[in-house]
This record gives C-alpha cells, structure tokens and sequence, in this order.
C-alpha cells in the first residue's frame, strides 16, 4: 500500500503544468496541495490567475482552485506543503539547474521536465520501461551531495519517446541496434503555448527545431547507459543521427526511424510478437499511469497517425506501424506518441509513481 503524497508543481500555469493538473485529478497515490509560478501570479489563487489562460479541455479541477499561488523562486514558500514537486518551470537552463538543486537541497523530491538536470551524470533520466534500474543512482546522488530526503530525477526529452521503448524491446531480445537515422514529425504543442505563430505553421513544415537533433542524439545514449561508480556511463556504441521538424499537427509527435544491426537481425513477425507482449516494471508493478500495452502495433499500412492514435490507452502508448525492411540499413518503422502526455507531464507522473513504489519518496 503506497501511503498518499502531497505534491507540489512548479511552474504550474504553463500548458505542461496544466497538463499535471489535468491529470493528477483523482489519482489515488498523489494529492496536489502546492503551486507555484512566477512572481506575478503568486500571492492569489489559482482559479484566478489562470482565469483566462486555461487550456485544458477539462475544467480546473475543484481541489486546486483555491489553492494560493507561491513564488516558485522562494524554496521556502513549499517548506511543510509537499514532499515530491513535478518541475515544469520556463527559465533558462542555469536558472532551472539551480533552482531544482535548491529544491532537492531543502529536501524535496524533485521530478523535472526541464531539460537542465538531463545529461547530469549523476541525475536519473527515466523512461520507466526502460532503465527503472537507473533510479538506484539517487543513494549516489544524495550521498554526494549531502541530501538527506532530497533527490532529483528528469523525464528525456518529448521526441524521442516514440522509438525508445521499441528499441528497447528488440535490445530485451538480445538483439543490438548500433547504427539509427531517424526524422520526426513533432507536434506544435511541443513548443508551448502560444508556441508556433499559425501563420508560420498553416501549410508550411519547419525542418529545424533549436537543441531537438542535438537532445535526439545524445539523449537515448545516456538511458541506454549503465550506473557505475555513482554516476551513470552513456552508451558508447550507439550512433544516432537525426532530423527534427515542426509539423501542423496539434499533439502527437511522429518519427520514422531506420535501423541497422550488429550481428543477427530480427524478422519481422519476430519483432511483431516482441512489440505486442512487451511488458515492463511498470506493468508488473500496475502502476496508476501505466499503459496496459506499452507498446502497440498497427498492421494498417497507413498507421499509426496522430489524430486516430495518439490518445490509446490513457495517452500512455508508443504506437507503432509500417514495419519493413530497410534498403539502406536493415529495418525501418515508423512510432508516435502523445508528447504533452506521454511525453511530458504523463511520463513525469509514471516515474514519480515508481519512485513511491520503491520508496524513495519520503
């Protein structure tokens, strides 16, 4: 039985902080009890400072509307108020470095969307299907930094959610993907709100998102990592080359991803069968957020496709399709996600869910 956990959210005005809202109403492990934002909006209640600015499809949830806004910036302001904050701040990188650091400091278990954390060696980049083994890095992280309850842990960035948990399948079966040339399709909510100006996205692809290839390349080498000696080895063997474009879809980032192997090769309706009985911790565990089929193949050969696809089974499945031989390297598929849910704030939640489960939440 998982005790209840008061929670706090930083930066909770934005589209991704709503989105925390939106889907931390009536979970039954976490209970918001803090929000925090910017200097302008703290000091009075939620419901009004987001009177205009909701975007969410659902109304605000009756618990939060009338909680007082904090100052994110005043560590002290959520002293006694929570025990695990979801970062979703808008700051530049060194400003949110610093400010997640302060929060572990204080003694709060810090899970972050902010890129600012994500290549720290000793910081825990999680996809929970993947490396939930990575969390053992937090008794380093806080041993070397003299934190006692404190801790913090990042979610990757959205993009590469789409193809990860696929590899990861193929790399389970003893298979080795070493060589990966993949273009995504990403969403315009990937960007924020108001984000793209429409007349930059209606009938227009934009091929060149700032930091996105950069992140798509780098990023899945440290989750393929190992954990040695307090810190956490990216995988050296991998290559990854990548091509990010904004798309003038709402939600729902795409990639087309072609992959080359060492040593044996899987068949296709080998990888079929290891996609589609994929299971995980989280799934063994029955964790709230969890999908059912982390991993779910259509055998349409025009999916999968962001509108039909991008919301199965709570917004919490990588979706895959278009599995095929590849003339270059060896195959090619093609994955999605919903990247406000799955990508963001949902995956956030489920590494936050196992977390509790194992009791490093305290």
């Amino acid at each position: 039985m998982i005790p209840r956990l008061q929670v706090g959210i930083l930066g909770a005005t934005g589209m991704v902080g709503q989105n925390y809202i939106r889907l931390l109403e009536n979970h039954p492990w976490f209970s918001i009890t803090y929000l925090a934002a910017s200097p302008q909006s703290a000091g009075r209640k939620y419901a009004e400072v987001i009177a205009d600015r909701w975007l969410m499809s659902t109304p605000v949830p009756e618990p939060v509307r009338n909680l007082v806004v904090g100052d994110a910036n005043e560590v002290s302001s959520a002293q006694g108020k929570c025990q695990l904050l979801f970062s979703a701040v808008d700051l530049d990188k060194k400003a949110a470095e610093a400010l997640e650091v302060a929060y572990a400091a204080a003694g709060f278990a810090v899970v972050s969307n902010h890129s600012a954390h994500r290549m720290t060696p000793d910081v825990p980049m999680i996809i929970p299907e993947i490396n939930p083994d990575h969390l053992e890095v937090i008794a380093h992280q806080r041993r070397a930094r003299g934190w006692d309850k404190g801790c913090i842990a990042v979610k990757s960035n959205c993009s590469i959610q789409s193809y990860m948990t696929p590899l990861w399948a193929w790399m389970q079966a003893g298979y080795h993907p070493r060589r990966i040339v993949l273009s995504t399709l990403q969403a315009v909510s990937g960007a924020g709100y108001p984000g793209v100006p429409s007349l930059d996205m209606v009938d227009n692809i934009i091929p060149f998102i700032k930091g996105e290839e950069e992140k798509s390349e780098l990023e899945p080498l440290k989750i393929f990592g190992r954990l040695e000696n307090g810190v956490i080895v990216p995988d050296s063997e991998l290559a990854i080359s990548a091509h990010c474009n904004r798309v003038p879809v709402v939600d729902g980032h795409t990639a087309c991803v072609s992959v080359a192997f060492d040593g044996r090769k899987p068949e296709l309706e080998e990888t079929i069968r290891l996609w589609r009985g994929f299971r995980s911790v989280p799934q063994q565990l029955n964790l709230p957020s969890a999908p059912q089929e982390p991993i779910v193949y259509r055998d349409e050969p025009n999916r999968p496709q962001p509108r039909k696809d991008r919301d199965i089974d709570q917004a919490m499945a990588v979706v895959v399709g278009r599995l095929r031989p590849c003339k270059v390297f060896d195959l090619r598929f093609v994955g999605l996600h919903h990247n406000t849910v799955r990508g963001a704030a949902g995956g956030a939640i489920l590494t936050a869910e196992l977390m509790a489960q194992r009791g490093i939440i305290v």
